[in-house]
């Protein structure tokens, strides 16, 4: 049992730090339906997604992977100072995302970009924040999706700050606070950062409502995750005094099972937990990265096989959704794609002086004199010598 009264599920063996054998699952490689590892305590949510939702859910998966096709030509046409892809993990993004209740709050890290549609974000606006045309993009309080964080594994102590602040809240008598838990989104490279065990540490210690979901795509960059740490990170969670449980990040009907029985959990009281999603980055870790380098293709190949789309379009197809949907989709994505293309080329150029605009809450005499100075810079070039 774990430490708050839930059945553990899934930890896995110690030294397993890469497989899916032992993780819950739902659906097979083919998309069959084939339950594996200790599923008793999430078959009630699985057992709820019937197909129509399930037909959403591939929705979102397809758009989420030809948008990210669609930024990185953005970015090689040098219309995108960078793009993070998110290749290969649409399913462990959209079942999580859809197991939340709309009241939680989400800390992502900077690939969360199937949680971004899944909260209604516009994607022009993920954009823009990577061609930078603004520093925010969507409005985090009316979302509840917070900002991207570029510094690695920051966001779980923010995540853990705000989960003690929802306790404080239900202790002083708050009743929606009672109805709020948190979801961060981290990453297998991010844990090895001090940032990540300090938050579980206080998580812990201060009984925060918080949902760690890692997304264990094997690689930090380029440093496999046998050599990022020894076991795996449902494990490690243990160490920690939290609850960890191991689920087939590229199975999205049993992430979306085994997110949304956590977090019921955790929103009740339960206490923090951990969730690790194995799964596997297909594409690069940016588009400055060459994976080539360093990933096995034979390894490449197997994880391949288990690419979360077609293994959701094999268990519709076999459930009775005809080919009119898929085509339909695919239409539908090519459209929005190409809405997306148009409406970010035409944003306007932020004003360089508006880097000034945020560094402090209150004006600061040397930023005052910085946006000064660049002023009149740019003037200088409008004077015109009689």
């Amino acid at each position: 049992m774990g430490s708050n009264g839930m059945a553990f599920a899934a930890g896995g063996d110690a030294g397993s730090t890469t497989g899916v054998d032992e993780a819950v699952r739902f659906l097979d490689e083919q998309g069959r339906w084939a339950p594996s590892g200790d599923v008793a305590s999430f078959r009630a949510a699985a057992d709820a997604l019937n197909v129509e939702v399930l037909c959403g859910f591939y929705r979102e998966m397809t758009l989420t992977r030809r948008l990210d096709i669609g930024s990185t030509a953005l970015q090689r046409q040098g219309e995108l100072a960078l793009w993070i892809p998110s290749f290969g993990q649409e399913a462990a993004q959209t079942g999580s995302a859809h197991a939340l209740s709309p009241k939680d709050t989400i800390f992502p890290s900077y690939r969360e970009h199937g949680v971004a549609l899944a909260r209604g974000i516009d994607f022009v606006d993920v954009l823009a924040v990577l061609r930078g045309n603004t520093y925010r993009g969507w409005d985090p309080e009316a979302t509840r999706f917070r900002l991207y964080t570029i510094v690695l594994a920051a966001q779980t102590l923010h995540a853990v700050g705000y989960g003690m602040g929802i306790n404080l809240n239900r202790a002083a008598g708050e009743a929606e606070a009672h109805d709020e838990a948190v979801i961060v989104y981290i990453g297998d490279g991010a844990m090895s950062e001090g940032d990540a065990s300090e938050a579980l540490v206080f998580a812990r210690t201060y009984d925060a409502p918080v949902l760690f979901f890692v997304q264990n795509n094997q690689y930090a960059i380029s440093t496999p995750v046998t050599t990022q740490t020894a076991v795996s990170y449902a494990d490690r969670a243990r160490g920690f005094g939290i609850p960890g449980y191991r689920v087939d990040g590229n199975d999205v009907i049993a992430t979306y099972a085994v997110t949304k029985t956590v977090m019921d959990h955790v929103r009740s009281g339960g206490g923090p937990a951990l969730i690790e999603a194995v799964t596997y980055r297909l594409g690069p870790h940016t588009s400055s990265d060459d994976p080539t380098k360093y990933r096995d293709p034979a390894t490449h190949a197997q994880w391949e096989a288990r690419d979360p789309l077609p293994r959701l379009e094999a268990y519709l197809r076999a459930n009775g959704t005809p080919d009119e949907f898929f085509e339909q989709v695919r239409q539908e994505n090519e459209s929005t794609a190409m809405d997306v293309r148009e409406r970010l080329l035409k944003l306007p150029d932020p004003a360089p002086s508006s880097m000034f605009d945020h560094v402090y809450s209150d004006p600061h005499p040397i930023v005052t004199a910085e946006r000064e100075w660049l002023e009149a810079y740019e003037a200088s070039f409008l004077q015109t010598n009689d």
